[in-house]
């Protein structure tokens, strides 16, 4: 494996995207003008290093649905964004470029959700080996990862898996 390669998924990378993800301005100004649906539904991560991300999501009125419970649209994006942020940072300053896309989205709703839901994934060097394969390779690849969601008595309340794919950009002209 060349050293371009090997560097291309390297931890100092990582580090830096979640040095800027804990910093609650950046993140919330991230939010705000990329993810305007999770900024206002109090999507926030908790907690996140090279293989594991906590986010969570409260109920509150606007996250809420006429059950009296957390909207699933909510949960779900809460989910997708434990396992993208981890994605994320293991493709900051990534070189070669990739690209990354949610192909699948799997949910089973367990329990009714009224509190603050934290959904953890703990798959970051999963995705980060299939993100260094996808650039030995060239080719689109696709990985599953789970996502678990906790009320705050621990009570597990959502379990989702998102699929992800990751292929290297193609040189531009």
């Amino acid at each position: 494996m060349n050293t371009t390669i090997k560097n291309a998924v390297a931890t100092g990378d990582a580090a830096a995207f979640f040095h800027l993800i804990k910093s609650p301005v950046k993140f919330r100004i991230f939010l705000l003008s990329k993810l305007p649906s999770a900024f206002f539904s109090g999507v926030r991560v908790k907690y996140v290093d090279e293989n594991r991300c906590q986010v969570t999501v409260p109920y509150k009125w606007f996250s809420r649905n006429p059950f009296r419970s957390t909207y699933f649209a909510c949960l779900s994006m809460a989910a997708e964004m434990s396992t993208g942020v981890l994605a994320m940072g293991h493709l900051y300053k990534c070189k070669p470029p990739v690209s990354m896309l949610v192909v699948k989205v799997e949910g089973e709703f367990l329990k009714k959700a009224v509190g603050i839901t934290t959904f953890t994934c703990e798959e970051g060097k999963r995705i980060q080996e299939t993100i260094a394969e996808s650039i030995r390779s060239g080719e689109g690849i696709a990985i599953r990862v789970k996502s678990i969601g906790l009320n705050t008595s621990g009570e597990r309340v959502a379990e989702f898996h998102i699929t992800w794919s990751f292929k290297r950009k193609q040189k531009t002209l």
